[in-house]
């Protein structure tokens, strides 16, 4: 055994917060001076507020504070300084990500298919998107185009201002001519969640060793989940059945790995699989997205799925993509059903 063996890991938890820093020299030292004082390290920070009167400014913080340590504390031990701290929320991993790295993948997939917009601004401010009227919405308006977010802390100027950048390239895109979204949208680059990227396009025959090897390496609880058995191959004529223009596949950037596909029947019904090493970057949300718009072109009015009565991940997907499921279980199995709307593409 090594000589840290005996060592216990040490849990942290991610919190964001807010101060009101004013503009002057070595205010900043202070501010990380206090949150080190208080046994916590800050591993981002970054302006998402405008200056005020006084010319102070909103800053965000990432802040890593260990177990046995009260956030509050830490709170405390910054407004000692000085500093108000006007906010303070769990945050996670996946918020670690370079914000102007974020910022640009974003542009570049709007850039590829500006119908994307929505999603991109709602990406871009981690928030959601949900139905007008619902508590604590708020309605982001570039000309004709609105999209109704939430999230558990206000938005600042700044950061709807940025978001606001994004809906207008998709508007001058659009009026550039630049490609619809149904032409483009199974061939773009799909910022995740933690800022890894996907390629979405169609699978064809020559996919059919990725997407057997991506099978092969999934758990016996996802390829259950997708095809109804845990076998770990599939026979060639299935593989045969799963390619074609209504599958959507995900690929890494390189192509070299699948990692998640959709595939849709002559009969509205789709099934989704995502390798489980991708799974909770939100590729799966994304996936049934481009099943409701493929389904959608073709006339259908709803999105039906078959699964066992135990799966209840495939109502989760629909409803975070923007519809409104409903479920019976007959036969042993349990069959959904999600009505399409006029609006889904933009949830």
């Amino acid at each position: 055994m090594g000589e840290d063996s005996g060592k216990e890991a040490v849990i942290v938890a991610l919190w964001r917060v807010h101060v009101e820093l004013e503009d002057r020299p070595g205010r900043l030292g202070e501010l990380a001076t206090a949150v080190g004082r208080s046994g916590c390290n800050i591993l981002s920070l970054h302006v998402v507020g405008e200056p005020a009167d006084d010319g102070s400014v909103t800053d965000e913080l990432l802040v890593k504070v260990p177990e046995g340590i009260e956030p509050a504390g830490m709170v405390a031990a910054v407004e000692q300084a000085g500093i108000p701290c006007s906010l303070l929320v769990r945050a996670d991993a996946t918020e670690l990500a370079d914000t102007a790295t974020t910022a640009l993948a974003l542009a570049r997939m709007v850039a590829a298919d500006p119908g994307s917009a929505p999603q991109a601004v709602a990406t871009l401010l981690r928030a959601r998107i949900v139905e007008p009227g619902t508590p604590g919405v708020h309605t982001l308006r570039v000309g004709t185009a609105q999209v109704h977010l939430t999230r558990t802390w206000p938005f600042t100027a700044t950061e709807l201002s940025r978001a606001a950048a994004l809906l207008e390239l998709a508007a001058q895109l659009s009026l550039a001519g630049a490609p619809s979204p149904t032409a483009s949208r199974l061939d773009p680059i799909l910022l995740l969640r933690d800022g890894s990227e996907v390629r979405l396009r169609s699978a064809t025959p020559a996919d059919v060793p990725l997407i057997a090897a991506m099978h092969a390496r999934s758990s016996p609880e996802s390829r259950s989940a997708r095809f109804l058995t845990a076998a770990r191959r599939l026979e060639p004529e299935e593989l045969d059945e799963l390619t074609g223009p209504h599958s959507v596949l995900a690929l890494t950037i390189d192509g070299g790995s699948a990692v998640g596909m959709v595939n849709l029947s002559r009969r509205s019904a789709f099934a989704v699989i995502v390798e489980d090493a991708w799974q909770g970057r939100g590729l799966g949300t994304a996936l049934v997205r481009r099943v409701a718009d493929l389904a959608a072109d073709q006339g259908a009015s709803e999105l039906t799925a078959v699964t066992h009565t135990q799966n209840m991940k495939v109502t989760r997907l629909l409803r975070r993509a923007g519809l409104r499921p409903t479920a019976e279980i007959s036969g042993g199995m349990l069959h959904v059903r999600a009505p399409l709307t006029a609006t889904h593409a933009t949830l």
